[in-house]
């Protein structure tokens, strides 16, 4: 699933079917790189698309998010950067004991690092693994979190919850950063007259300079325009900027239907554009949904009706309703304004049987349409 919607500077990519392990991409256009939401099997993305990733976000340390991370670094080992994780509490030892595994003794100075960040209620823990080192793990200190921000850049911002899932997990919010829009009516009434010091105000914002100021401004008169100097800065830009509220994702798996993890999952994603959301239960299997801290075709109804977000993503169905993805869409009825999105049940390519891969001594060609063709190579 690939889909801009109302989205200025990122791109949602869902690289998985309703019933593989899931796997959001959000591509920072103006950038180039990307962030990357959990981490479970992952073979089927290019190795291009996984060096472009500079921060990794994972929900929690089960299999099915967090397997795929020795092909994360498989791909990435050997490049000149340090690559950001954010995840739950203990991600940081669960990373190193995966690394542990295996034998560094070709390391390089010019290999990469991974930063780990744990996510708590009231700090993030960092801890670095250095690649020139062989990845062995040190805690660099914690940081107090005085709000749900755990990570930005110019163009988005990110925020968490930790819930349960019967374990700690996390939950994020993806929301671009405000651009710089103009109101030409605002303008209008404010007595201003346009010119350069709107190419002024804009250096500012895109600065987070605004509220250095001064600003000279030019302002009409019964003469035609004067200089005036306008103080508050980022009082003139509210006055006159264009009203758009920014785009956002949020992405929520797994967790349990409790009252404590729907005031967090209300808290933090309402109004947002697009909401990625797991649905593993028809409604009729809720007790399964219960005792597995998983969520069902009415729970997230329940959520939609709550947040009003603008579209819905279901992922992460349970396995048990293969090839009956349409009974988990027939139940999500969607409220007025709410579009569902709906995915393949499948997206990653299929097992080989071992009737499929060519005997010792053949040899392989490509057709025109590039499918394996095999035949016997001739005395």
């Amino acid at each position: 699933m690939r889909d801009r919607l109302s989205f200025r500077y990122l791109e949602p990519v869902f690289f998985a079917g309703l019933f593989d392990d899931p796997l959001l991409l959000v591509q920072i256009r103006p950038l180039g790189k990307s962030c990357l939401f959990d981490c479970g099997q992952i073979h089927h993305l290019a190795k291009r698309v996984l060096k472009g990733v500079t921060a990794l976000f994972i929900s929690h340390a089960h299999m099915d998010h967090f397997m795929g991370i020795d092909t994360f670094i498989r791909h990435n080992h050997v490049a000149p950067k340090t690559i950001d994780i954010f995840g739950p509490p203990g991600l940081a030892h669960k990373l190193a004991s995966k690394l542990a595994g295996y034998d560094w003794n070709l390391t390089e100075p010019y290999w990469c690092s991974f930063r780990v960040h744990e996510v708590q209620a009231d700090r993030i823990a960092d801890y670095l693994l250095p690649g020139p080192e062989g990845f062995t793990c040190r805690f660099e200190g914690d940081r107090p979190r005085r709000d749900k921000h755990i990570y930005g850049n110019d163009y988005l911002q990110v925020e968490a919850e930790l819930c349960d899932h019967k374990i700690p997990m996390l939950i994020f919010r993806v929301s671009e950063r405000p651009a710089f829009l103009l109101d030409e009516a605002k303008i209008e009434r404010a007595g201003l007259v346009r010119g350069g010091w709107l190419r002024d105000l804009k250096k500012l914002f895109h600065q987070g300079a605004l509220a250095r100021g001064p600003l000279a401004v030019m302002r009409s008169s019964g003469l035609g325009s004067i200089e005036e100097v306008v103080e508050d800065v980022t009082a003139l830009y509210e006055t006159i900027r264009r009203d758009l509220i920014p785009a956002s994702i949020g992405y929520v798996t797994d967790l349990g239907f409790t009252e404590e993890n729907l005031a967090k999952v209300g808290s933090l994603m309402a109004g947002v554009t697009l909401l990625v959301c797991e649905c593993s239960f028809l409604a009729a299997d809720r007790e399964k949904a219960r005792n597995s801290h998983h969520l069902c075709t009415a729970d997230l109804i329940y959520l939609v009706e709550r947040l009003r977000p603008k579209y819905v993503l279901p992922v992460h169905a349970s396995k048990s309703y293969l090839g009956k993805g349409r009974l988990l869409y027939g139940e999500l009825e969607m409220p007025a304004g709410v579009t569902l999105i709906r995915l393949p049940e499948r997206l990653t390519p299929r097992p080989l049987l071992a009737c499929e891969v060519p005997k010792l001594g053949e040899t392989v060609s490509y057709n025109a349409e590039e499918n394996l063709e095999y035949g016997r190579s001739k005395p």
